[in-house]
């Protein structure tokens, strides 16, 4: 077994018990994770016609063997990603493969490539959505950029309350799309003639001059452009941890029930392009003419398209089930800050689903809420992760070398082959159109995940993480409490100061005027009163400040007696009610910044909670 896969094995990350109940099923993974291959379904065939329409008919001719290729190179990815569900039960897809197998750098190459597919995924997801809704309500058009963020609002709000509930949420409408296309598919194999035309009608062909040949640029990059209909295939083994026990198992059947539904749509819609004769126009989708020639212009046309949309739009959900996971992964290794290792309750990277939908709410307002300025941007990040994850585990058969490896490895290179082949015919024909972008941002982001790698590796250097510390030993210690007045608030500081050092000092800034002299003098008479047995310094001062002042005086504390630990107690009230900080002066929060900026001191923030009054008791 290769390095990292042992452990990944006997960390299984899935146990019986209440927290299973946050994980899903085969049917849950199903619905929560395949939003984004299932709905490629739309523009996957379309991408092709448009691409061979440019040579005629005689081009349009050869729309179903390139969906033939594309969808032996589904199975390739399918059969591959269920061997790296198995090998890394931990999920991570290709940048667990590449990180076991290919070295670091490559690792990270692969990690960038997958966030930039899931963060362009949302934001393309969320706009096609919104485009295909105004396209049947036209007045709303004028709108489509807060719609588009009013979608990924409410896509990350149901991700926010976790992956099961959303999975939930979501199986109705991908059952309902699922089920559409299917119908599509089996009504018009029965037809010999389209039954309406009524959706294209009046609208322009898209069509080229008739060719005699087709040369194999074209069938490539038709290949190529269809291929967009393999994203999404990986998002299930980047979540293996989402599933319950056995997590693996079930992940594996998810990934192939995923692509035994997405080649049978992919095959079925081609053999109805080329039955039908469909000719691509404009203003009209490929999907809604077959709907049109299968079902009729009827309430099934509809219902095809009203279920378009809504998986359009939900099509998200497979990048907030899987990006979170993997920037999980990459925080553990130090790639990015620890806090997206960190889960709620429900079994959620919370900070993981929020950057994503930062993110991709950025680009949905950068695109003005077009899904055209995205698209060309789209699908190079996930050709580059699979064609990574291919390679490694082409490595991965040849170090295990178990039963039947070569023939195993062979499949896999092979994929390795077509996938980089159509990374580079892509960023290729797409370069011009915004796709350098994804070329540039890239290396900014392996940049990115090296530099918080360094940070890390800095702090633990400085902190001597994983050496046997000296001996502890006693040093003289100091507590200092900031004090202006006299109330049960100092009281509690004090004695909260006494237990904690060997010495406590109260200090108390004062102003050089004459209302600042007169409430000291005031606060001087009554602290000897009170006679604490804690010394009181008064700190004058020219500004109006506390912070400084403060400060200045533990620096002349560590500079006459350097070997003291210096512990600065500031002590406040904390409110019954969240809008009663509203009340409060913040000077507690002013002089912890400015002690923590200037200054190596402890700083201790004793919360003192106020006991409500016994309303019930009364006055004599």
């Amino acid at each position: 077994m290769p390095p990292g896969s042992a452990d990944a094995a006997a960390s299984e990350p899935h146990r019986p018990g209440t927290g299973d109940r946050h994980r899903l099923t085969s049917v849950q993974g199903l619905a929560a994770l395949s939003l984004d291959a299932m709905a490629s379904v739309a523009y996957g065939p379309e991408a092709i016609v448009l691409v061979l329409a440019t040579a005629g008919g005689v081009g349009l001719g050869y729309t179903l063997p390139v969906t033939l290729g594309i969808a032996a190179l589904l199975a390739v990815l399918v059969a591959s990603y269920r061997q790296v569900i198995a090998a890394f039960p931990n999920g991570g897809g290709a940048y667990a493969v590449a990180r076991a197998h290919l070295g670091r750098r490559t690792s990270l190459v692969a990690a960038a490539s997958l966030v930039l597919d899931y963060v362009l995924n949302v934001a393309v997801s969320v706009t096609a959505g919104v485009a295909a809704l105004t396209s049947a309500f036209p007045f709303l058009y004028d709108d489509r950029l807060l719609l588009g963020l009013a979608v990924l609002l409410l896509v990350t709000g149901v991700n926010l309350r976790g992956i099961v509930d959303s999975a939930r949420v979501f199986i109705v409408p991908t059952a309902v799309f699922v089920g559409s296309i299917l119908t599509v598919i089996v009504v018009g194999l029965f037809r010999s003639a389209p039954a309406s035309t009524e959706a294209a009608a009046g609208h322009a062909a898209v069509v080229g001059d008739s060719a005699t040949t087709v040369g194999a640029l074209l069938l490539l990059k038709a290949f190529a452009s269809g291929c967009s209909a393999l994203t999404g295939v990986e998002a299930v083994a980047n979540a293996v941890p989402s599933f319950r026990t056995p997590a693996a198992r079930r992940a594996q059947r998810t990934e192939v029930a995923l692509g035994a539904l997405l080649g049978v749509m992919l095959i079925g819609l081609s053999v109805l392009i080329g039955r039908f004769h469909l000719q691509p126009v404009e203003g009209v989708t490929v999907l809604a003419q077959l709907a049109d020639a299968s079902l009729g212009h009827t309430w099934g046309f509809y219902l095809v398209q009203f279920a378009t949309v809504v998986l359009l739009a939900l099509a998200a959900n497979t990048s907030f089930g899987g990006l979170p996971v993997l920037m999980s992964l990459l925080a553990r290794d130090n790639y990015l800050p620890h806090l997206f290792q960190l889960k709620a309750d429900r079994q959620v990277h919370r900070h993981g689903v929020l950057a994503l939908a930062a993110v991709a709410g950025l680009l949905v307002v950068f695109s003005g809420g077009d899904t055209n300025t995205l698209v060309p941007l789209f699908a190079i990040g996930v050709f580059v992760g699979f064609t990574i994850c291919q390679t490694g585990m082409v490595v991965h058969w040849r170090v295990e070398r178990s039963a039947g490896w070569r023939r195993k490895s062979l499949l896999n290179g092979v994929g390795a082959v077509l996938t980089a082949v159509s990374a580079l015919v892509v960023s290729a024909t797409k370069f011009t159109e915004g796709a350098w972008t994804v070329l540039i941002a890239l290396p900014v982001l392996v940049v990115l995940f090296e530099c918080v790698h360094g940070a890390y590796g800095s702090l633990d250097e400085r902190m001597e993480l994983g050496r046997v510390p000296a001996a502890p030993h006693r040093s003289r210690s100091l507590v200092i409490v900031p004090v202006s007045h006299l109330s049960r608030l100092t009281r509690e500081a004090v004695n909260a100061a006494v237990s904690l050092g060997d010495e406590v000092r109260a200090v108390t800034v004062v102003h050089q005027d004459e209302d600042d002299r007169a409430a000291a003098r005031t606060l001087r008479r009554d602290w000897e009163r009170w006679n604490p047995g804690v010394e009181l310094v008064e700190l004058t001062t020219q500004r109006r400040t506390i912070g400084r002042p403060v400060s200045e005086y533990v620096r002349k504390i560590y500079r006459y007696h350097p070997g003291t630990r210096v512990t600065v107690l500031i002590a406040e009230v904390e409110p019954d009610r969240l809008w009663q900080r509203l009340l409060q002066n913040q000077r507690g929060a002013v002089l912890a910044h400015a002690v923590r900026r200037d200054t190596a001191a402890v700083i201790c923030r004793l919360r003192f909670r106020l006991a409500a009054p016994d309303r019930t008791t009364k006055a004599p």
